[in-house]
């Protein structure tokens, strides 16, 4: 059974709203005042090849659906995007036009954990800050992978805005030359 790799840009005080700006967030944008060097792209790109499926909220999804199937750039990565599967947490939505995608029925848990087993490999999840809260809250997350900003935002949602198992440190790595890191975490077991 696949693992829920949780992958979130995040600032050092733990807020994960509106990296990109397009949210309308009054301190939007935040992510790209930031070098994060060529080796960033490369592993966003990786991590979305090794996955076998997304797993959205739904205001994550409608932002991705408007942005992705007419971005200019072609290429495998944005291939990629829009041809695998989209698994969508919403209560509202019923049809969704973004190509593979489906809304998830049911019951949160036994859901993710039916996809990730039909699915065999990760389920990634991007953005979907309610989403997360809910997968963390009933440890459903088998990863984390954040790109660390050097700034406080001191307002915005934040990644864990509840409780959360403990986590170990796997893996961290410079990003560029302006202190960007990207750390990888997993939930240690409980006893």
């Amino acid at each position: 059974m696949g693992k829920v790799v949780v992958s979130e840009m995040i600032s050092i005080d733990g807020v994960i709203e509106d990296p990109g700006g397009a949210e309308g967030f009054e301190r939007g944008g935040w992510a790209f005042q930031f070098d994060q060097g060529p080796e960033a792209m490369q592993l966003k790109f990786q991590e979305l090849m090794d996955a076998e499926a997304l797993l959205l909220g739904r205001v994550t999804h409608e932002e991705f659906a408007k942005a992705w199937p007419t971005m200019e750039r072609t290429g495998e990565f944005g291939e990629r995007m829009n041809s695998m599967p989209k698994h969508v947490v919403t209560s509202t939505l019923r049809e969704l036009e973004w190509t593979n995608a489906r809304a998830l029925d049911g019951d949160l848990v036994p859901a993710v954990n039916a996809r990730r087993a039909a699915l065999g490999g990760d389920v990634l999840v991007n953005g979907s800050a309610q989403l997360v809260r809910a997968l963390v809250e009933h440890d459903l997350v088998g990863e984390y992978r954040l790109t660390v900003f050097p700034i406080v935002l001191g307002a915005g949602k934040r990644l864990f805005a509840g409780t959360a198992a403990a986590t170990s440190l796997i893996e961290s790595r410079p990003l560029g030359d302006d202190g960007v890191l990207l750390v990888t975490y997993r939930p240690t077991a409980r006893s």
